[in-house]
């Protein structure tokens, strides 16, 4: 018998934002702070950096890194510095674009909480004997 809670959508498609463009591999707390940390950085962090910048375990950074990689944001590039090797991680052209018009979104987000609040005078009206707790 077929599991009935399993879906037909694809798994892009589940659990949605309420607005479109809120993509969920960078509105991850965490790969946000990094990308916005690369954003700041043009040139590209290294992996200790990104670690520091970020507040991040090794384990946790290269595990959101690895996501940020799969999905086409960000770019490994390898090197060394003296006898030890080095990693350091940047935007993708791609990457850049998306996360300008992730921003944009972010923004329209913040734009329609603020219309919100002030014509609403910082009260919400219910109808249908709605009132706060």
């Amino acid at each position: 018998m077929p599991d009935k809670r399993k879906t037909d959508k694809p798994r892009s498609e589940s659990g949605r934002f309420a607005y479109d463009g809120l993509d969920r591999v960078m509105h991850e707390k965490a790969r946000l702070g990094i990308l916005a940390s690369l954003a700041a950085h043009g040139d590209g962090l290294l992996f200790n950096d990104l670690k520091q910048v970020c507040s991040l375990t090794d384990g946790n950074l290269s595990r959101h890194l690895a996501v940020l990689s799969e999905a086409r944001l960000v770019e490994v590039w390898k090197g060394q510095q003296g006898p030890r090797p080095q990693t350091m991680y940047r935007f993708t052209a791609n990457g850049r674009q998306r996360f300008a018009e992730y921003i944009g979104v972010l923004e329209k987000v913040v734009a329609d909480a603020q219309a919100e609040t002030q014509s609403n005078d910082g009260r919400q009206q219910f109808s249908g004997g709605w009132s706060p707790a």
